[in-house]
């Protein structure tokens, strides 16, 4: 199957809501992702067709404050869609890289990408495993809904702090957030996806504690 043309097709482009700068292609009751799943026994949970509440709030606070990306080297780790990373290069980064375990969301986050006007370096594995990066800002949404996930990330983000990275994590409250080790930033109302339409939750936007 054709991946891309599959997404442009069946997922089309929608203004993200409350980031009106940012289109991305997002997956409707007609898109027909059980046909990707059917194709592919490796083929997981498609988050990278819709945007999450902790990524509205980042995207939304790099866009209302560029000065924190303008002419950095970013890494958006976990970029379902890249919503993220496309909200940084639109804030002026220098260079924006986009990493996931997943390649269907690379693909997703090359098109919306592409669809926004910008570039977007992907980078496809698990990156709390390895080196520290070569970034000057790591932003993080949407990554505290298991456990052992929540750990590696939060081991990695120390290692990234320890040698001047700063980090900048979005979330609304998911189960596994480690609120304790974080300083709140800012807050956003943001449509997290899977509450009913039309209401809204308040997602923070959190640097690590001293």
């Amino acid at each position: 199957m054709d991946l891309d043309a599959f997404i442009r097709e069946r997922l089309p482009l929608k203004p993200t809501p409350g980031i009106s700068e940012v289109r991305l292609h997002c997956a409707t009751p007609r898109s027909g992702l059980m046909r990707l799943a059917e194709a592919d026994p490796d083929f997981g949970s498609p988050y990278w067709a819709r945007p999450w509440g902790g990524g509205l709030a980042v995207a939304r606070h790099v866009l209302d404050h560029p000065d924190i990306v303008a002419a950095r080297r970013v890494l958006d780790l976990g970029a379902g869609s890249g919503l993220v990373a496309i909200a940084a290069a639109l804030a002026g980064a220098s260079e924006v890289r986009a990493a996931d375990v997943d390649p269907y969301a690379l693909a997703a986050t090359r098109l919306n990408a592409e669809a926004n006007g910008v570039v977007i370096e992907t980078v496809l594995g698990d990156l709390t495993t390895g080196d520290v990066p070569d970034a000057q800002l790591i932003l993080v949404g949407d990554l505290f809904y298991d456990q052992d996930l929540a750990k590696r990330v939060m081991n990695f983000l120390d290692r990234c702090r320890a040698v001047g990275i700063a980090v900048l994590i979005g979330d609304p409250g998911r189960l596994f957030l480690p609120a304790e080790r974080l300083v709140v930033v800012a807050e956003y109302q943001v449509a997290d996806f899977g509450d009913p339409q039309g209401t809204s939750r308040r997602a923070g936007v959190f640097t690590l504690a001293p």
